[in-house]
């Protein structure tokens, strides 16, 4: 995987590229997708993020949440290649419920969506899960390791969330490329093992 470009070189797909996908990364409100996009790009990622002020602290739930003073308030937007025939186009939602009318556009054309989780605020996911099943997308869940946060097991967090057994879990940092990157392989992996079962 190669490194993300500091100009325009290598905006442009390759023409051996056969299938580009669209994939949501989506979650509860700071738990890492700016990061996990801006981590994953190859090309200089698009953010909608403005500063935090005091006027949205009725809504926008700081506790639990260290360093955050900025949020997203459209959409992120970033690109990698998987390999020699497959680029995925990955789709940031913002985390809070006021901007869930967005969603409706977000999920038209995407084959799944990666939800980050953050393991100290299980809770605050329920919301997020809800949706993408309502919307019918496959999924799958990373974990996403925040500093001093307890490794929680794989067996404890399927049971909180209420995953069906086949729905991939995953550990990973957002600021880190190679587990970033083995998550949303988990994803394809899992998208890939629908379609087979589909067809046959």
């Amino acid at each position: 995987m190669g490194s993300r470009p500091d100009s325009a070189e290598g905006v442009y797909l390759d023409d051996a590229v056969q299938i580009a996908a669209k994939i949501l990364v989506v979650g509860h409100f700071a738990v890492g997708k700016t990061t996990f996009i801006g981590t994953m790009s190859e090309i200089p990622p698009l953010r909608t993020e403005e500063q935090m002020t005091q006027a949205g602290a009725h809504v926008d739930d700081l506790a639990g949440v260290r360093g955050k003073t900025t949020t997203t308030v459209a959409m992120d937007f970033g690109r990698i290649t998987l390999s020699s025939k497959l680029v995925l186009y990955l789709f940031g939602t913002p985390g809070q419920e006021r901007f869930v009318q967005v969603w409706e556009d977000m999920t038209r054309g995407a084959l799944g969506a990666l939800i980050l989780v953050d393991p100290e605020r299980l809770k605050e996911s329920f919301p997020v899960i809800d949706l993408v099943e309502q919307y019918g997308l496959p999924y799958a869940i990373s974990v996403n390791h925040f500093d001093d946060t307890p490794v929680r097991p794989d067996s404890e967090l399927r049971e909180a969330l209420d995953l069906l057994p086949e729905t991939p879990i995953v550990t990973c940092d957002a600021r880190d490329q190679k587990s970033s990157a083995d998550a949303l392989i988990a994803l394809v992996r899992y998208l890939q093992t629908r379609t087979d079962r589909s067809t046959t």
